[in-house]
């Protein structure tokens, strides 16, 4: 099973490159380790880890004007592999794409990212275009 953790290059590139008005929001799966894969300290739960980078990520989402717009939790996978389920659900909104580097680049992001690391078994960060609710499926 191919796992996937953080951007690729080629992918950040064109996330940095596509840059318009307007917010984004980021639809956000997680699927936690048991145990946290730290380089070296801690020993704790993927679980706990995540916790601490949300802590600690939080006063940088609100710095860059980001917040969480919708949370849920995992039932079931009803279209999709029946393999994949996620521990944390949720959608970030931020005012633009720059706000998001900004906060990617912030250093106590970057500190706090440590523990995401060590956390996050794999992962699923969607792009998303803001756009209004309705009754319909599509515009």
């Amino acid at each position: 099973m191919e796992v996937h953790t953080s951007f690729d290059k080629a992918t950040w590139q064109a996330f940095k490159s596509s840059d318009r008005e307007g917010p984004i929001q980021m639809l956000n799966l997680i699927k936690l380790r048991d145990k946290a894969e730290y380089s070296v300290g801690f020993d704790t739960t993927g679980e706990r880890a995540y916790a601490e980078y949300s802590r600690l990520s939080a006063p940088v989402l609100k710095r860059v004007g980001g917040r969480i717009v919708w949370r849920g939790g995992f039932e079931l996978m009803m279209i999709g592999p029946q393999s994949e389920s996620w521990d944390i659900c949720f959608v970030a909104e931020y005012p633009s794409v720059i706000a998001f580097i900004e906060m990617i680049r912030d250093p106590a992001y970057q500190e706090a990212s440590d523990h995401r690391t060590a956390a996050v078994e794999d992962c699923r960060l969607v792009r998303l275009a803001v756009k209004d609710a309705g009754e319909q499926f599509c515009e």
